[in-house]
């Protein structure tokens, strides 16, 4: 038995103030999807931190590339994949922001932040060898750790 999906996609210019638009994006998923408000606020961090990092790291801000927001529903889990236009990056040679040299440093807390919130993060390259995917899942149901419950 396949198992029922739901998918949203948002895509944006790569401008700093277009971030702005996750949350009422992320709110009109919601309000199909019914998320209470703790798990709301992880996703809508989690993602917001990766958008900003695709528009500001990925796409040094250039609005001739988009970020694209994809958010697929299942059954106990969602998925979030923000995907950049840039060159890519190795998230292994991320400084860990919870190094003593590193905790009064203004940035380098977005991936450590997503992997806190979330309860899988994967970077990986995209499908098309251009730019950057983040694939972030958050679990919703049961927490068998088996993505294709029943």
């Amino acid at each position: 038995m396949s198992e029922q999906k739901e998918k949203y996609q948002l895509t944006l210019k790569s401008s700093p103030e277009n971030v702005g638009e996750v949350e009422p994006f992320l709110e009109d998923v919601n309000n199909k999807i019914k998320l209470g408000e703790v798990e709301f606020h992880k996703l809508l961090v989690a993602t917001t931190e990766a958008v900003n990092n695709a528009i500001m790291h990925g796409n040094k801000s250039n609005v001739q590339k988009n970020v694209t927001v994809i958010v697929v529903i299942r059954k106990h889990y969602i998925v979030v994949r923000v995907r950049d236009e840039g060159e890519g990056f190795d998230p292994n040679i991320i400084p860990n922001p919870l190094d003593e040299e590193n905790l009064l440093k203004e940035s380098g807390r977005g991936l450590f932040l997503m992997q806190t919130l979330m309860d899988e993060v994967e970077v990986r390259a995209n499908e098309h060898d251009t730019g950057c995917e983040v694939r972030m899942s958050l679990y919703t149901g049961p927490k068998s750790g088996l993505k294709d419950d029943e």
